[in-house]
């Protein structure tokens, strides 16, 4: 598959772009170049190659989940300039019904 300007004109008017002579040349070549790397990698021979499942096959460690530097309710919510009775931050009413 070659790309022409005739694709490079489908592909403005699709996107709804208005491409400068200067850019619609270097899209093209950069798609064309982008081509040529696919058609090199699909001449591999992949028959005796795994599907990749993971990137990186070493297992991480888990820790455990503890908790640290927690707030109380006070704490939290010291700065805040309404709050409930339940410790709850109050906000003005943004939507109506």
């Amino acid at each position: 598959m070659k790309i022409d300007d005739t694709l490079i004109s489908k592909l403005e008017r699709l996107s709804k772009l208005e491409l400068a002579e200067e850019e619609k040349k270097e899209i093209k070549n950069d798609l064309n170049e982008i081509l040529q790397m696919v058609e090199t990698l699909q001449e591999l021979d992949t028959d005796d190659v795994e599907p990749l499942i993971y990137v990186n096959q070493d297992k991480h460690p888990e820790r455990d989940d503890l908790v640290k530097n927690e707030l109380s309710v006070e704490e939290a919510t010291i700065n805040s300039p309404i709050q409930n009775d339940k410790g709850f931050f109050t906000v003005p009413k943004v939507l109506d019904k």
